[in-house]
């Protein structure tokens, strides 16, 4: 371990492992090491003992669920958008070869008290019931100008000017309904709150178009993508090409602690004794708790079921987002579905999450508007857990650190930090053009 590499990465979460590989792929010398002896970090997939005894202790879980093994239990649950910025990513990094995808059965929104699928063409929007018949028609009439935008091509921007015209401003001229617009902001273009209706309208409009993209890309009943065997397999995927490229990964490794010199600059990793040099770190917060800060805390109910998620269209795999305002809350709610279709499961349980940004200090009545719309459940579990952000950017101290993964189940925010800290560390914009046909979604296994 006496040598030295161009950036040490502590932890094998999902955002450190994607950044192992990047760093990698671009010539630098890279040492991965966890001071867990599995992979995954806070982003880690377990099989059913290992569940049990994170939330149950010694108990055994019950027979009747099935073999343990049979389990993939991702910790932090997300869908991944076909044509989105992870796959990207994924093509770019040349890890889509050791990954099987299959696309993801179902999309919905919850809007007065139901669950619908989210429409995102102007074919949907005409038969969907979320909206009376006049809506229909505003509706579509949006849904064609997405279809018809090119960012290049001021024609199709219905004369506005799309850097200074507002999202709000945008919505407007067609006369959507308050309820409309809270299906189309957050379930299509994924915003975690409203505040993207004041900035200016081609990133919103840009988000809706990418969804409408990705759910024609694979024909399946929703824009997103998700691995077979579940997101266990991406860290171990970006493991083998850091290691084609001459990275070094070290599982195991007690009191990774992070040396720095007189200037307060990090110059290398000591664990067991032996100190690794090196230029960067970069790590996950709970490798360096002094250059955080807490932003709040996510809670989840962790759910293994014999059904899918009721009102689904029987969906194998689904992802339901409750908007905040349909709740009365400040953050939306999130359902996740994965089943036995994906290899997460034995054949015939579900795996389901219910996820929101906490508001409260009690889970089970702040989640319980998502659990209700679950039905009968095998097992449940809850637990909350802290989100932290770094307290600067890397520049001053070369400690680079990923912010914790939030509430959403889609990669759209997370991927996001990836390519902000890729800048930070290497000073340049990660090339994203790639041919998307390199990653495929199979069929029915």
């Amino acid at each position: 371990m006496d040598e030295e590499y161009d950036v040490i990465v502590l932890g094998t979460g999902l955002k450190e492992c994607i950044l192992s590989g990047l760093l990698s792929v671009d010539g630098l010398k890279v040492l991965h090491m966890d001071k867990n002896d599995y992979y995954g970090g806070e982003s880690t997939s377990l099989n059913l003992n290992q569940l049990w005894k994170r939330l149950r202790g010694d108990e055994q879980p019950p027979e009747q669920l099935g073999a343990s093994r049979d389990y993939n239990v991702d910790m932090i649950p997300k869908f991944m958008m076909a044509n989105g910025t992870l796959v990207r990513v994924l093509i770019h990094a040349n890890v889509t070869k050791y990954l099987n995808f299959k696309a993801v059965d179902g999309s919905f929104v919850y809007n007065k008290k139901k669950i619908y699928k989210v429409p995102a063409t102007d074919v949907e929007a005409l038969k969907s019931p979320l909206m009376g018949l006049l809506e229909k028609r505003r509706a579509r009439k949006f849904f064609l100008f997405v279809q018809d935008f090119n960012e290049s091509d001021p024609k199709t921007h219905a004369g506005m000017n799309m850097d200074t015209n507002t999202a709000r401003e945008l919505i407007a001229k067609y006369e959507l309904e308050d309820d409309t617009i809270d299906f189309i902001g957050h379930a299509l273009a994924l915003h975690t709150n409203d505040g993207y209706l004041d900035q200016p309208a081609l990133d919103f409009v840009k988000r809706v178009k990418l969804y409408a993209e990705s759910l024609a890309r694979f024909q399946s009943g929703s824009p997103y993508i998700y691995p077979m065997y579940g997101l266990g397999e991406l860290p171990q995927a970006f493991a083998r090409l850091s290691a084609v490229y001459g990275g070094t990964y070290m599982l195991n490794k007690p009191q990774c602690k992070v040396e720095f010199d007189e200037s307060g600059k990090a110059i290398g990793v000591t664990s067991e004794g032996e100190t690794a040099k090196c230029k960067k770190v970069v790590c996950d917060p709970s490798y360096l708790p002094d250059k955080v800060q807490p932003i709040g805390k996510v809670a989840r109910a962790i759910c293994i079921m014999s059904h899918p998620i009721p009102d689904t269209n029987e969906s194998h795999s689904a992802q339901v987002i409750l908007p905040q305002k349909q709740l009365g809350r400040k953050s939306d709610m999130y359902l996740f579905c994965c089943s036995y279709a994906h290899n997460v499961a034995p054949k015939g349980k579900y795996i389901a999450f219910v996820l929101t940004e906490a508001e409260t200090d009690n889970p089970e009545a702040e989640l319980k508007p998502g659990v209700d719309l679950l039905g009968k459940v095998d097992e449940i579990f809850y637990e909350t857990y802290h989100r932290f952000v770094p307290t600067s950017d890397g520049s001053a101290d070369n400690c680079f650190i990923s912010t914790s993964y939030d509430a959403t189940t889609h990669f759209e925010s997370t991927v996001m930090d990836v390519l902000t800290m890729y800048t930070n560390i290497t000073g340049k914009v990660l090339d994203l053009s790639v041919d998307l046909s390199a990653a495929s979604a199979g069929g029915e296994q």
